[in-house]
């Protein structure tokens, strides 16, 4: 079973937005809906995507 998030656009900050538009492709698809859904509505980022994130971005702690 596929897991589907769904995004409130309202709720999106727009410069995480940018960011995550940003990364290399490769980045972008190895990170999951739950993972974006955390990086986008500002939350606690799971150890997973702060791995994938180390050296795009400047990250002192998972509530960046």
């Amino acid at each position: 079973m596929e897991n589907k998030f769904t995004l409130n656009k309202e709720r999106i900050d727009q410069k995480r937005m940018t960011v995550l538009r940003s990364l290399p492709i490769e980045v972008k698809q190895s990170i999951t809906g739950e993972e974006a859904q955390a990086f986008l509505y500002n939350n606690e980022l799971p150890d997973t995507l702060l791995d994938k994130l180390k050296g795009y971005l400047d990250i002192e702690d998972k509530n960046v």
